[in-house]
């Protein structure tokens, strides 16, 4: 008589005996929510300059890498210390998106062998302000979480020196071999490495978020609320309200552009005047362009009606 064979390449979570009876199994959670972060913060225009074509293609909790040669940035925070590791191939193909592809005589990409690169300021420079960007992203999920749940922490004053870029990244431990860490795994969107054979894959590296045991115990503490209220109250509520009723997007209005030329641009002194004509308005939604508006006056202010679509 057939019997069904159990399937062994299927991936189980293993149990952390530190952290039964917590909302272990919310974890996912909070990496899914974590992920639409960064992605929206990679692809935002303030930070295209650090990430390049770059983009993030799944983030997940699983155990620690056992790599000798990976290197560790702690950056402490409100609710502890998170600790950062770049995948050496990703810094290097970031730092060359940042300062321009080296290339030979012939036009094509010089190749990099990582392990005889040697490690470079400039590198460390551009690694610890990456791991204090991902970082803070981990601080703010949390404290949304927190929020969420209502759930009051005493949070760790800040350090002293913060505000300055690469001032409060220290060198760090590897994660012991049976933590939890975040896994995040980055695809490059545009170009191939040496050829333009769309068989080849993409490049793509890892980054490694390891959250100390008191930032542990606030992302956990954060998903109490998942388990106890969110699964009547707010889950009520999702169903009453439409997605569109509550999801909330940023317009940006376009006035005027006036082109002028350099020459002008140089040439403009205190109290010139740039003549400009204020037509329809473009409405802008993430550099997209979607209506366009009729500028009007109302009480002082100017206000955007009249809306079409952009063509």
């Amino acid at each position: 008589m057939p019997t069904n064979q159990p399937d062994r390449a299927r991936e189980y979570q293993v149990l952390d005996p530190c952290l039964l009876g917590r909302p272990v199994h919310l974890l996912p959670v909070f990496a899914a929510r974590l992920a639409e972060a960064i992605g929206s913060a990679m692809t935002s225009p303030g930070a295209r300059r650090y990430w390049g074509a770059y983009r993030l293609e799944k983030l997940e909790f699983v155990r620690p890498p056992q790599e000798a040669s990976l290197r560790w940035l702690g950056v402490p925070g409100p609710y502890g210390i998170a600790a950062v590791s770049f995948e050496r191939g990703l810094l290097l193909e970031l730092l060359e998106g940042r300062y321009a592809r080296r290339t030979t005589a012939a036009g094509a990409a010089v190749q990099r062998d990582p392990s005889i690169e040697r490690v470079t300021s400039t590198e460390e420079r551009l690694a610890a302000t990456l791991a204090q960007q991902l970082a803070g992203l981990v601080s703010d999920r949390v404290a949304d979480a927190l929020a969420a749940s209502a759930v009051a922490v005493a949070v760790a004053a800040p350090p002293a020196a913060a505000g300055k870029p690469g001032a409060s990244v220290v060198p760090a431990s590897a994660p012991g071999k049976n933590g939890w860490v975040l896994r995040a795994v980055l695809r490059a969107q545009y170009g191939r490495r040496e050829t333009d054979d769309a068989s080849v894959p993409a490049p793509e590296g890892q980054v490694w978020i390891s959250l100390d045991h008191a930032l542990m115990a606030h992302v956990l503490q954060g998903l109490m609320g998942e388990r106890h209220g969110s699964r009547h109250a707010g889950g009520a509520r999702m169903k009453r309200e439409p997605l569109a009723s509550h999801l909330r997007v940023k317009l940006e209005g376009r006035l005027v552009s006036k082109e002028v030329t350099l020459a002008t641009l140089f040439g403009l002194k205190v109290g010139d005047v740039i003549p400009v004509a204020v037509g329809r308005a473009d409405v802008l939604l993430d550099d997209s362009r979607l209506f366009t508006a009729a500028v009007a006056e109302h009480k002082g202010k100017l206000c955007l009606t009249s809306f079409e679509d952009a063509e």
